[in-house]
Parts: C-alpha cells; structure tokens; sequence
C-alpha cells in the first residue's frame, strides 16, 4: 500500500513539475520598442507632464499580455522622466502596436542636471530609456534598456 502512495506521489510531483516548465518558458523574445513620439502636455496638477509613445512589435508566436509597465527616462544620468501603466494593449504574435504613456518630470533630478549643464555646457546629450514590462501570468518580467546620444545642433 506504501507502495502504490509513494508512487502516486512520484507521479503527481513529475506533473506539477511539467507544468511549471512549460509556464516558465524561456524562449520569450523581449518586444522590440522603439520611441515614437515626446511631447508636453498642458499642465494639470502640480508638475509638468510628458507624453511619450512607443511602438512595440511582438517577435514571438505567443501574444504578448502585460499587466503594467514601469518606466524611467534620464539625461546625463539624471532620471528626469518616470512613471507606470497598467492600461496596456495586447501584442498580438508577430504584431505590433502602439502604447502612450504619461510621465512625470522629476523637478530636483531636473535642477540638478541644469545645475550640471550650466557648469559644463553641451551640444550633445546622453540618454537612457529603462521599462519593466510585467507580462500576464508567471512569465518574468521583461527589462527594456534603450541607451543613446542626441545633439542640439541637430549633427551626430
């Protein structure tokens, strides 16, 4: 009788198992994103607010479902822009589309980097855009990092 228990636990534990497996896959691809769109938005409330649109596209077969986003934009190391959603579309497999998110200007990081800019001036700025995109269901959360140079003059 232990027997037929023991064996039924061995079996019972191989299908728990299994099925974490294939939950936690790994071969989801990250979205591809790239920034569309920056702009002020009149001011409501106590500080400015910018939107910013991305367009994702879906590298995998699966849907992609995501339960909110998190996200920071710094210049010159100094994070000036963040943020979070939880109003975001399904990426259908080997789609695309488009998010607009709202952020919020940190204004002492923006004093600071002005502060920093009147000491040293610059034609060309650094830049980081960093998201967490926490998908539906026990996947992990996928980590965007976009990093990059932009001139004032308008020249690379």
């Amino acid at each position: 009788m232990h027997k037929f228990f023991g064996l039924l636990l061995v079996i019972w534990s191989f299908s728990v198992l299994g099925g974490c497996a294939g939950i936690m896959r790994s071969s989801l691809n990250p979205p591809d994103v790239s920034l569309q769109t920056f702009k002020v938005l009149p001011q409501q409330g106590v500080g400015p607010r910018v939107e910013i649109g991305l367009h994702l596209i879906n590298p995998n077969s699966e849907p992609l479902n995501f339960t909110g986003i998190y996200y920071t934009v710094d210049i010159e190391g100094y994070k000036v822009l963040s943020g979070v959603s939880n109003n975001l579309p399904t990426v259908e497999p080997y789609g695309e589309a488009d998010i607009y998110l709202e952020a919020g200007v940190d204004l002492l990081s923006g004093i600071r980097l002005l502060s920093s800019l009147m000491n040293d001036p610059r034609d060309s700025f650094k830049y980081g855009f960093k998201a967490k995109l926490d998908p539906r269901g026990y996947l992990p959360d996928i980590i965007l990092q976009e990093e990059g140079e932009f001139n004032l003059r308008g020249g690379r």
